[in-house]
């Protein structure tokens, strides 16, 4: 009796194990080969899975709502960019202003600074003057200058043009002249204009030289409109 029992339940066990494996292979689809047959893709119509990156979309239609793909801004006005350095720009020869000290030397002069690069650049602030002592800039006099006016960051796209103003003490009088404060009047063939950030240059009179008193000069601060 208890082998016969130990048999039945051995048969039993068997037999539950092959109804398991039944029931297991009658769940997996088959290839018509006898293979297992792969699961398909995603039923027709519906939407792939879009990742969403800041606000531009990638991956699926950009739009929607919170999901606006950003534009390009477009650039500032006037040029913008980086400080003007001395191979970006071209310091012009100087001319007489219209609206001078009276007297017989120079009294004021307008000098334009040029853009001539490809590139968009800044000026700011006042210039430097001296005098070139038989035009050689090694052989200057540096001028005392004053101020006037307040100075701010001009954009000069490629081409473009800041000007500043340059007055001097005049010289009074015919032939060699004077100086109201008994000083002897001075004349240099040519003048050094430093430019803030973008070194010096050497420059001339449009016409005749430059001649003036006290080596005193007042300059205005880079400006894109031109001074009278």
């Amino acid at each position: 009796m208890q082998y016969s029992a130990g048999v039945g339940r051995t048969t039993a066990a068997l037999m539950a194990a092959v109804a398991v494996t039944a029931l297991a292979a009658g769940c997996t689809p088959s290839a018509g080969d006898g293979a297992i047959a792969k699961p398909s893709g995603p039923p027709a119509g519906s939407a792939s899975p879009t990742a969403t990156v800041g606000s531009s979309s990638v991956g699926g239609t950009s739009g929607g709502a919170g999901h606006t793909a950003p534009s390009a801004s477009a650039p500032a006005p006037g040029g913008g960019g980086k400080p003007c350095t001395a191979s970006q720009v071209k310091v012009s020869e100087a001319h007489q202003a219209a609206v001078r000290p009276t007297g017989t030397g120079t009294g004021a002069a307008l000098v334009s600074v040029t853009n001539s690069s490809a590139h968009a650049c800044t000026l700011s602030g006042f210039p430097t003057v001296a005098g070139a002592g038989n035009g050689s800039p090694q052989r200057n006099t540096p001028l005392a200058t004053s101020h006037t006016g307040s100075a701010s960051t001009v954009s000069l796209a490629p081409g473009a043009r800041a000007w500043t103003k340059l007055t001097f003490v005049n010289v009074q009088g015919e032939a060699d002249g004077s100086c109201v404060s008994g000083a002897t009047p001075v004349t240099f063939p040519t003048l050094v204009l430093g430019v803030p950030g973008a070194g010096s240059h050497q420059i001339a009179m449009d016409d005749g030289v430059l001649a003036e008193c006290d080596n005193k000069v007042t300059v205005t601060a880079f400006s894109s409109a031109k001074p009278s």
